[in-house]
Formats: structure tokens, sequence, C-alpha cells
């Protein structure tokens, strides 16, 4: 199949991941992919599998001043010009987008001129980007059954699953190796591609108020800010824990595979990927959300018993060390929570999501 496919999404991993799953999957069937997004996915480029990236101008849309809405206008206005100049050039059959304002000038443009297109909808919730896209496409792709959107988008859900990458899928070939009595346990935190300043600041108090014999078990792995690695690590040496803190880490998959206990946020894409490597996790959904799509998201593994999510609001330095001490005590409640968490794995979305795509590639339709 000589195809070309349009991907695009906004530039953290949450939205790219998942595309870049999609990406490895298209091109193994003989696509020619090609990636829209923006200036701050380079930190991911070198790693997503496309013959070429196309930066394309845009904004979010943030609050209601009449002059910030201009500048944010004319900014997407500028990059629908952008994108739909990619798209005259390639002639791709399908595009599909990933969510986050990123995506808006290329589905638009795709729109615009005729390009079949797909939105793929990680989260419980639709996204503010997607739902402005949603009736211009010919399909939305969904993670989880959507039961709150209006008739005419309901004919066009397709529940594929959230595609994880393929290191993640390699990755869920290890199973979980259940805590041992007295032995090493390995939490591992993160808060997302940038971090998280809230579990800097909350995860070295409450290792200080554990029982000093459960502190020499512990063996953190942890997501930082740059400005936030120094004194967080400084505390773990001064307690004596064996820590390693980063600003991000390559083989995440690698790493939540071989944790006892995850902790971090419920992006969609990091509830996805416990999900089909199958691991415990304390989720904490980011606050402040308009949609509140991270609650979504957690509920996802809390049903089936994999996780425990707790609102940031109540996690707190001694709330966090008795969870700690709770789980380092019940090495088999873990192991059922890694069983349960791995029930809702979708290691098959990827081929589902790529079907849809081959699909709405080869329907009717003039092509510019």
């Amino acid at each position: 199949m000589n195809k070309t496919v349009l991907l695009t999404a906004g530039g953290t991993g949450g939205h790219l991941f998942p595309a870049q799953a999609l990406a490895s999957e298209l091109i193994r069937r003989g696509w020619t992919v090609e990636l829209a997004t923006d200036e701050r996915a380079d930190k991911y480029g070198s790693a997503f599998p496309a013959r070429k990236v196309h930066i394309i101008a845009s904004e979010t849309i943030r609050g209601r001043n009449p002059l910030l809405l201009a500048k944010t206008g004319l900014k997407l206005l500028w990059g629908t010009v952008q994108a739909r100049k990619v798209i005259r050039q390639l002639k791709p059959d399908v595009v599909a987008g990933f969510g986050g304002y990123p995506t808006f000038p290329p589905m638009f443009a795709a729109r615009l001129t005729g390009t079949p297109s797909i939105l793929h909808e990680a989260n419980g919730v639709m996204g503010r980007a997607n739902k402005l896209l949603a009736k211009g496409v010919d399909a939305i792709a969904t993670s989880v059954p959507m039961d709150d959107l209006p008739s005419d988008l309901t004919a066009k859900l397709v529940e594929t699953g959230n595609p994880v990458r393929d290191a993640v899928l390699n990755a869920s070939e290890i199973f979980y190796s259940t805590p041992e009595s007295g032995g090493p346990f390995r939490l591992l935190v993160f808060g997302g591609s940038q971090g998280a300043r809230f579990f800097s600041d909350l995860l070295p108090p409450a290792v200080e108020k554990l029982p000093p014999d459960l502190r020499k078990r512990l063996q953190i792995v942890q997501q930082c800010r740059p400005e936030d690695m120094e004194r967080v690590q400084e505390a773990y040496d001064t307690l004596g824990v064996q820590a390693e803190c980063a600003p991000f880490f390559q083989d995440m998959p690698q790493r939540i595979a071989h944790a006892h206990l995850v902790l971090c946020r419920s992006g969609a894409s990091s509830v996805s990927e416990l999900g089909v490597l199958g691991r415990p996790s304390i989720l904490v959904p980011l606050p402040g959300a308009i949609d509140q799509d991270q609650a979504a998201n957690a509920k996802v593994l809390e049903k089936v018993g994999g996780a425990w999510p707790i609102r940031q609001a109540d996690l707190h330095p001694e709330r966090l060390a008795k969870e700690i001490v709770r789980f380092m005590n019940a090495p088999e409640m873990l192991k059922d929570a890694a069983r349960n968490a791995r029930s809702v794995g979708r290691p098959d979305a990827v081929k589902r999501l790529a079907d849809l795509v081959e699909k709405i590639a080869l329907q009717e339709g003039e092509r510019p």
C-alpha cells in the first residue's frame, strides 16, 4: 500500500505518544508518515518515525481578553495557511489528529481542502480543540466509551482504545515482580512529560516520615523539573534513600515495567500504559482542569481495582507516607492490582486505529 498520512498532535507526550504508535504501525503497513506539530515537539522529534516534521503556528485559547483572543485567532489563521500549503503539497490520503490546539490548523485545513480526516480522543472527556473540530471529520476514535456527546457526533464514534508505543508493547512482556518481604521496594514517580513540581515538594517530606526499616528498602526513580532536581536529590541523599532523579526518562516504559508501585498523574497515555503494562498505581489527577479529564481517566483503572486515585488537595506528606507503608506491607494487594490493571489494557488499540485510518482513506471523495 503506497499511501500517505499526515498526523498532527500537540507537542506534549500525551498527544505525541499515541501518534507515534500509529505512525510505527502504519509504516509497517507500507504507509508514508508525516507529522504536523508545534515547536514543543523538538524533544520527541528524533524518536518520531516521520519522513518529515512540519512545525505549524498555533496558540491555545486562554481567557476572554479581546486582544489576546484576536492574537490567538491570527496565529491560528496563519497556522491554517501553513497547514493548507503542506496538504496541497503532500496530498495525503488522510489526516489524523490527536488533540491539542496545534492540531486545529492542520485539521481545519483538511476540511477546507476536502481531505478525509479523523480525530483521536485519548481522554474520557473530549478536549476543547477536538470539540471544535469534531463536526468536520469523517470519524472520531475514542479510548473509552463516551456517552455525553450529541447524536450527530455519536454516529462518528469508533472505540479503538488509546495506542501505546512499541516500547510499551515490548515492555509489557515483563511480568509484575511482587516485592519481597524485607527486599527492595521500587517506587516510580512522574508527573507528565514536563515533570511535576507538586511531586518534588511532596515526596521528600513523605519519605522522611517512613519508619527507618521501610525507608532503607525504598528505591525511588523520580521525574523532576530541572530546577527542582538538585534539592530533591539532596533530600533523598540526606535521608539515605537510593534515588535517581531526571527531567525526562527516554526508557520510561521499562521504568514502569520494573516498578513495584507507580505514583503519577492520570493523563490518558499514562493510564493506557499502566493498563497495558499491568502496574499498580496511585493516581493524582491534575487539579483545575476545565473538563476534569484526568479524573475521568483515573476511574478506568479504579473501577477494576488497578489503581487508587487521590485528589491532590487530599494528598499531603502524612497521607502519602501512610499509603506507602500500607502498600509496602501488602505485596499481595499490589500483585492483585497489577493483574487488575492489565485486564483493561488495550495492546491492540494501535491496530484498531490503523484499520480505521485505512478505512477512511479508502472512502470515496475527491482529493484536491
